[in-house]
Order: structure tokens, then C-alpha cells, then sequence
């Protein structure tokens, strides 16, 4: 069993329980493999996933989503790895992935623990940052509640057609029309908090408010 130290990390939560962690890991042994001898099947072996950019395991035939994502700088760290089990779209809206997502923080701390065991140097990946875990990232439900107004997003989305076609196309750029509001509101408040990493969209992202959020996303929800 890893237990993870406190001593130099303040008010830092300690990552879990890697017994515990294994047992939840049954959930994801229909697509992945770890440990000794694993090897790819819908999804890549999970070894050594600490610290690897995303897409980046040799030989495995990523999505286009989870390919963009790893071109954009996305890496494997405890606070990305969190992110993305609690939900996977909010990192990778188009991923393959099927999992819904794993709620509860003390189950996703566990996991990722027993994760940690089959990463390089697993007390180190890197510093502090397997050993403390990001609590402020989760988006207020108030926030996605909001209703936006179609016709303010289409004059706010000036600056997202300049990059974004209209039509949907998705040639080397992700379309973002037809998307459900609340799968735009999710990836945007991401780039917010710097989850996605694509700086350009973190820019954008952090210079609208939840309401420009929303409005946004109800205008490209029905695009045409």
C-alpha cells in the first residue's frame, strides 16, 4: 500500500488509498490493462501514464479529440488525471472513451494512487504533485444552470468564427457547432481554469464571464 505524506504540503488533501484503488480499477479492466505484461486493448495500458503527454503512447490509435488534446500540450498529472476520470469530457469532448465518469473524490484519489504504482519513480511524479489534489475545479451547478441568450452568443461568436467554421467543418480545427450546451459550457470553463491546455483558448475563455459562456454555448447548440 502507497500513503501518501503531508509533512512539507500545508493544506494539501493526501491521494488515497492504492488497495483501495485497485479494487475500483476493476471498472476500467474491460478497456485497460496495467502492471506487469500489459498490453493495449480499446483503450492504451495505463503504464507509466503519469507524466505522459496525452496520445502520446506509442502504437495505440488515438481519436482525433484526444490527439488535438496532446498537441495542445495536455499531460497526464494528478490534476489532469482527476479531471478527466470525474468526467471525461470536460478535458476531451469527443473522446472515446465511454466511462461516464467517477464521482466521488475519494474514489478517484484511490484510483489514482494504485495508478501511481505502475508510473516511473511513483513517489516523485513530479514533486508535490502526486501528492496533493486540486479541490477547486469543480464547476458550481449554478453555473451550468445558466440560460443563455442564442441571439447575444451569435454577437460574441464573431471571435470563435474567425477560427471555428460555421458549417461544422473540422479540418485541423474542432467544430463546435451542433454541440450541447452544457458539453460547451463544460470545455470552456476548463480553458478557465487551465485544464485544457491550448493557450489561445485559455485566453478567450478567460476573458468572458459565465453569462458569455452560456450565451455562447445556446447559440452554437443550433447552429445550422
Amino acid at each position: 500500500m502507497i500513503w501518501c505524506s503531508l509533512a512539507s504540503l500545508g493544506s494539501a488533501e493526501a491521494v488515497g488509498d492504492a488497495d483501495a484503488g485497485k479494487k475500483l480499477f476493476a471498472k476500467c479492466k474491460g478497456c485497460h490493462e496495467i502492471g506487469v505484461g500489459a498490453k493495449d486493448r480499446i483503450g492504451p495500458h495505463l503504464n507509466g501514464v503519469y507524466g505522459r503527454n496525452a496520445a502520446a503512447h506509442e502504437g495505440f490509435s488515438y481519436s482525433k479529440s484526444m490527439q488535438r488534446a496532446g498537441a495542445d500540450g495536455l499531460v497526464w498529472t494528478e490534476r489532469t488525471l482527476d479531471a478527466y476520470i470525474e468526467k471525461p469530457r470536460a478535458l476531451v469532448s469527443k473522446t472515446r472513451m465511454s466511462f461516464r465518469g467517477m464521482k466521488e473524490a475519494t474514489d478517484r484519489a484511490n484510483l489514482l494512487a494504485y495508478l501511481r504504482i505502475y508510473s516511473d519513480n511513483p513517489s516523485d511524479v513530479p514533486e508535490a504533485e502526486p501528492t496533493a489534489h486540486a479541490t477547486d475545479h469543480d464547476i458550481d451547478p449554478v453555473i451550468l444552470a445558466l440560460k443563455g441568450d442564442p441571439d447575444y452568443g451569435e454577437y460574441l461568436s464573431s471571435e470563435c468564427l474567425t477560427c471555428h467554421q460555421s458549417d461544422g467543418s473540422a479540418e485541423g480545427i474542432p467544430s463546435i457547432t451542433l454541440w450541447p450546451e452544457e458539453d460547451f459550457v463544460i470545455a470552456m470553463h476548463a480553458y478557465k481554469r487551465k485544464l485544457r491546455p491550448h493557450p489561445v483558448m485559455q485566453m478567450m475563455a478567460g476573458r468572458l464571464s459565465d453569462e458569455e459562456i452560456a450565451a455562447l454555448a445556446a447559440y452554437f447548440k443550433d447552429l445550422q
